[in-house]
């Protein structure tokens, strides 16, 4: 059952501040104990190296932060964010993924956020970017820029979930274009789940092309 005004998502108890959206004792019970690779967030022997996949074909991104893999009840808070009009969750959201950023070390600050651009039809029948959504909420808690309009879809694609890891990467092949200069910037894209990485990997390499001094990828979910 979702909240009412000032109740945790999740158990319902009162929230002593309503917008963090998630108790305290049920934010520590949604992160990640699981010792994943910086780079690319998939499991390894160490978190503070690459992984063995990552040193012999690294991501076009730098570091890969997520809160945790897609399980509940983490996942049902982002199905309902996403499928069921919940937008007001998605400071709660944010500031889970703003923790989980928190409880990495060497990370650089970022100067600015891009948020994953929806085709205009699929924007229109949700109603909102979930995407965009959460870059909004980060900015009122994280000094650097936030511009919507930086990278746009160009041509509709294929849902992802729908398709094998080869042809999601095809799928994606010129589906973004540049609007905005962000030369020598280090940028983060923000997504809400990464599954085999093809978007936040073509949005990457759009970004390091035309000059981004290094890119991070921020999740909700990294699946696993």
């Amino acid at each position: 059952m979702l909240t009412v005004h000032g109740l945790c998502w999740l158990c319902q108890m009162p929230l002593a501040l309503p917008a963090w959206g998630v108790c305290s004792r049920c934010s520590k019970t949604l992160f990640s104990k699981m010792c994943g690779c910086p780079q690319c967030g998939l499991p390894s022997a160490s978190a503070d190296a690459p992984c063995g996949r990552c040193l012999q074909k690294p991501p076009p991104w730098q570091r890969l932060v997520a809160v945790n893999d897609y399980l509940p009840p983490l996942s049902q808070m982002v199905h309902r964010f996403k499928f069921s009009g919940k937008a007001e969750l998605a400071s709660a959201l944010a500031r889970l993924l703003l923790l989980a950023v928190r409880q990495q070390s060497g990370l650089p600050p970022p100067e600015q956020l891009i948020s994953v651009p929806l085709w205009q039809r699929r924007h229109w029948r949700r109603g909102f970017n979930q995407s965009d959504l959460l870059c909004k909420a980060l900015t009122a808690w994280l000094p650097c820029e936030y511009h919507s309009r930086t990278i746009c879809r160009i041509r509709p694609t294929a849902t992802q979930h729908q398709l094998s890891a080869r042809r999601r990467r095809q799928n994606l092949k010129n589906a973004f274009q540049l609007e905005l200069p962000l030369q020598g910037r280090h940028m983060v894209i923000v997504d809400d789940v990464v599954t085999t990485g093809s978007t936040v990997a073509e949005i990457s390499r759009l970004l390091l092309r035309n000059g981004a001094a290094s890119v991070q990828v921020w999740c909700l979910c990294r699946t696993l």
